[in-house]
C-alpha cells in the first residue's frame, strides 16, 4: 500500500517503513506526524483521500541542513557578478502507517 502525502508545497509517494527528507517541519526529534494523504493506493486500484479519511503518521528522526545551492548573478558587458549560496533546513522523516496499515520491525544492525 502506498499514499501521495502533500508538505512542504511538494508531494510525495511514500509507504510504510520509508524514510524521507522533507521541508521542515515544527516537532521535535522523537514526535509523531501526521501528513495530509491526497490519495492511496494498494497495486490494483487508487483511491482519492476524503479530508480526513485517511491518515499518514510519521516519526521526526533529525532536523538538519541539506546541501549548499550555489545561485550566480551575471549580466554580460555590466561587470555585475553576484554570488549567494542557500541550506535548506529539512527533516527526517520515517512513515510509520498507511491508515490502519504500519511497517513491519527491522531488526536493528
Amino acid at each position: 500500500m502506498y499514499a501521495i502525502v502533500k508538505t512542504g508545497g511538494k508531494q510525495y509517494k511514500v509507504a510504510a517503513g520509508e524514510y524521507l527528507s522533507v521541508e521542515k517541519l515544527d516537532a521535535e526529534v522523537g514526535e509523531k506526524v501526521e501528513l495530509e494523504a491526497i490519495c492511496v493506493g494498494d497495486g490494483g486500484k487508487v483511491e482519492l483521500a476524503d479530508a480526513g479519511k485517511t491518515k499518514v503518521v510519521a516519526v521526526v528522526l533529525d532536523q538538519y541542513k541539506g546541501e549548499k545551492k550555489l545561485v550566480f548573478k551575471f549580466k554580460k558587458r555590466k561587470n555585475y557578478k553576484k554570488l549567494r549560496g542557500h541550506r535548506q533546513n529539512l527533516t527526517r522523516i520515517q512513515i510509520e502507517s498507511i491508515g490502519g496499515e504500519t511497517a513491519a520491525e527491522k531488526p536493528a544492525k
